[in-house]
């Protein structure tokens, strides 16, 4: 072992093997969530998360990915790379410990690593446990190492096959295609993203991705890279860029307390969502947890303190709630702790209680100093804050209003809803139709008893530039929400909802095929991420995929959901007649039925949140007041028949 790896304390005996890998391939989601397209990725996010560690510990500046042509993925680093000497323990090399073992690396030895990210752990010998074939190399000590695995068993012991210069980490697998029940086929959207967000998180490191099976019109490979300066400040930049900033400068705060390193970085906007993004060693806390709770604290004490002090709320005639500190805010907070504990449904909700108070002393003390230094801004946001206290005053009212109509039995149905007979929710599904033609089709296309049809008039409300109240008034999200059945939250948290007594448990939204309908889903859309979201985090959420085209040639004829199935069909059919259609009127209850609505032949994609931070960026530039990006970004995805949020 080099002199330079003993000073950096990093070799095989810092590997700590902690158990066998037996079930893994027996149970992979137990490890990496599903063995569906999220569990695909995640294979990635785990070998990538291996390399931010190494930057995290101060070892590690350019990390680079590739997605090879036929859907392998390589990932490079220039760490110190993975230890190859002997392991005491284990008596074989510590790379292969490292590969095969499962919870084995460094991120468990405290001197190694003080903290790490992945999925609690299990590390990238789960990658190879559920990869048909895994290579690493090695550059270290002026050596190129190397050892090859199929599904997770080592072909060879560690060999040496080359000197180098470099130094750092390289592994190339292939996900075993016996196991994901998706094809082995990896988005670049959602890889992309994620590195994108990683670099915002780990400020001065370089991440790139390559798609080698994909060319842009001047012939290279697809490419991206990301790197930002800064860190959290650039990444606020980011997902607000479509808002209308109320302070010019962006508030954040690096800083350490009681040994938890807190990031946090803040905005007020004209908006009137909330939008809180946290992070624990780069994991997104979907479910949010301690240090939110601790943001939500300190935001809350020294905004308040500061509002009274000032005398702004002397002629306010009621109190100032939480939730009103909180309209038109985004927010990223993320923390780095050396054991967490993850709590709630998905395991993504921090529990250490040591983590709330540091949050909120750090949020406290940056934001007490900025108030003071920025006298002008402050007034602005306080003004925001009395805004928001008079709206959701107005808001009680609309939403005592739904509440009414929502407890209310028998006529308190909206009368345009045609119910289905059954009333076990798992069995029941809401079509949420565009228009009163084309629910007048499905109504008499459905299956009466586990179907129901909801006919929305023309396009909802854009609730992304509408007040609280506002949404609450408006005729066709009350009929949602009566349809529904479920009840709003309290109105000091007045977006929960209670989900006990919801009726359907697919909510399907049924539009035409046009630029329109794209339309009308997307503002439904936002209407439940904004407002629903726990409908789309249940997993109760669809859109309907009516066909495009009915290709006709005699007796025979076929649907086509794509320019590209047409074209297939046609030169199956050797010719033959197209219908387009434009919209859900055009087909006839039996077409309908056949094509969209049939559980047994219909394709719906269900929907689903990745990337919290991207959907909340990709909704306001969608529904926002600026025209460009969004221009862009249709033009961008006009080829494609959906958006993945």
């Amino acid at each position: 072992m080099s002199e330079e790896a003993k000073k950096q304390g990093y070799s095989a005996d810092s590997i700590q093997a902690l158990e066998g890998m037996e079930h893994v391939r027996k149970r992979p989601s137990m490890y990496i969530g599903d063995v569906g397209v999220r569990g695909l990725h995640h294979l990635v996010y785990e070998v990538v998360d291996n390399s931010i560690d190494e930057a995290m510990a101060g070892h590690c500046d350019t990390i680079n990915i590739t997605i090879n042509e036929n859907n392998s993925i390589t990932v490079k680093d220039n760490g110190r790379g993975i230890p190859v000497d002997i392991h005491k323990k284990e008596g074989v090399s510590a790379l292969e410990v490292v590969m095969t073992k499962i919870g084995a690396g460094g991120k468990f030895d405290k001197d190694s690593y003080k903290v790490s990210g992945g999925l609690h752990g299990v590390g990238v010998s789960v990658v190879n446990a559920l990869s048909t074939n895994l290579k690493a190399t090695v550059y270290r000590d002026g050596k190129i190492y190397e050892q090859e695995y199929e599904r997770g068993k080592a072909i060879y012991p560690v060999k040496t096959v080359g000197e180098t210069t470099e130094r750092g980490t390289m592994v190339t697998f292939l996900a075993d295609d016996t196991i994901f029940q998706a094809d082995i086929d990896y988005s670049y959207e959602t890889l992309s993203t994620r590195l994108r967000e990683l670099s915002f998180l780990n400020k001065k490191i370089r991440l790139s991705i390559t798609d080698k099976r994909n060319k842009d019109e001047n012939g290279e490979f697809i490419h991206e890279e990301f790197f930002s300066e800064v860190g959290l400040p650039e990444f606020i930049k980011y997902l607000d860029g479509n808002r209308e900033q109320l302070t010019a400068d962006v508030i954040s705060l690096e800083s350490e307390k009681s040994g938890i390193p807190v990031e946090v970085a803040m905005v007020y906007n004209t908006s009137y969502a909330e939008n809180l993004h946290s992070y624990v060693n780069n994991i997104n806390t979907h479910e949010g947890g301690t240090h939110l709770s601790g943001f939500r604290r300190g935001l809350t004490h020294t905004l308040k303190k500061y509002a009274e002090s000032s005398g702004m709320l002397d002629k306010l005639k009621f109190e100032i709630a939480g939730d009103d500190f909180r309209e038109g805010l985004t927010a990223i907070i993320s923390v780095k702790v050396q054991e967490p504990q993850f709590e709630g449904q998905t395991k993504t909700k921090l529990g250490n209680r040591e983590v709330t108070s540091a949050v909120s002393q750090a949020v406290s003390e940056m934001l007490t100093d900025y108030l003071e230094e920025n006298p002008n801004d402050a007034k602005t946001i306080v003004q925001k804050v009395i805004l928001a206290a008079q709206a959701r005053h107005a808001a009680k009212k609309a939403r005592e209003m739904v509440q009414r109509k929502t407890v209310m039995s028998g006529g308190g149905l909206p009368g345009k809803l045609s119910d289905c007979a059954w009333t076990d929710p798992e069995k029941c599904e809401l079509f949420l139709v565009e228009g009163d033609s084309a629910g007048g089709t499905a109504k008499a296309g459905r299956d009466r008893n586990f179907q129901a049809i909801l006919p929305l008039r023309g396009k909802i409300l854009n609730v992304e530039k509408a007040m609280q109240h506002k949404v609450f008034e408006n005729e066709e999200i009350r009929n949602m929400y009566t349809a529904l059945g479920v009840t709003i939250g309290t109105e000091d948290d007045s977006k929960a909802l209670n989900l006990e007594k919801l009726r359907y448990h697919k909510i399907v939204i049924m539009c035409d095929a046009d630029v329109d309908g794209s339309h009308i889903a997307t503002l439904i859309l936002t209407f439940f991420f904004r407002y629903m979201r726990e409908l789309i985090e249940e997993g109760y959420v669809f859109i309907a995929a009516p066909p495009l085209y009915l290709i006709k040639k005699g007796s025979k004829k076929e649907y086509a959901w794509s320019d590209k199935q047409r074209d297939e069909i046609l030169k199956k059919f050797d010719g033959g007649t197209v219908q387009r259609y434009k919209g859900l009127g055009e087909m006839n209850a039996e077409q309908l039925w056949d094509t969209t609505m049939n559980p047994a032949f219909r394709t719906m994609r269900k929907v689903t949140i990745d990337n919290g931070g991207e959907a909340d960026r990709v909704f306001s530039m969608l529904m926002g007041d600026e025209v460009p990006p969004r221009r862009e970004f249709i033009e961008k995805n006009a080829v494609y028949a959906n958006i993945d949020i």
